[in-house]
């Protein structure tokens, strides 16, 4: 995570190697230098009863790791098996991408770019759930 750069909106919190931290009264940017820091923004954050899908149940493991709660070699197996299995529905060329770069996020211990990746399948997924409800 070296360099990573955070752009906090007033009042926003993340969550920062298990400490919450909130935004002042103003816009403002960190910039986080110490390698691997377990970042999450709780904006993001996918609480326990949201997970009801497939992308979320392998999105809530990523950010399990980000929050502590289990540690990168409790998960990676887990996050490995759900991407895999997410590549055997989502077969379009945008999807494989995002899921081959969250693969390889996870095999490198980058389990924020591995979220973000996963994050960017939600809205591919809901518009597939949606379809199929009707």
């Amino acid at each position: 995570m070296t360099g990573l750069v955070l752009k906090l909106a007033p009042k926003e919190r993340v969550l920062i190697n298990g400490a919450v931290i909130e935004n002042g009264e103003r816009r403002s940017r960190l910039a986080i230098m110490t390698p691997n820091a377990h970042i999450l923004r709780l904006r993001d954050a996918i609480h326990p009863e949201e997970v009801n899908t497939p992308v979320r149940r392998v999105v809530y493991i990523a950010q399990l790791v980000l929050s502590g709660d289990i540690t990168p070699d409790e998960a990676r197996l887990q996050l490995l098996r759900g991407i895999e299995q997410l590549s055997q529905v989502l077969v379009d060329p945008d999807s494989r991408k995002q899921l081959a770069l969250a693969t390889a996020a996870v095999i490198e211990n980058q389990h924020y770019n591995a979220l973000k990746a996963l994050r960017s399948l939600l809205p591919r997924e809901e518009r597939i759930l949606a379809a199929g409800r009707k």
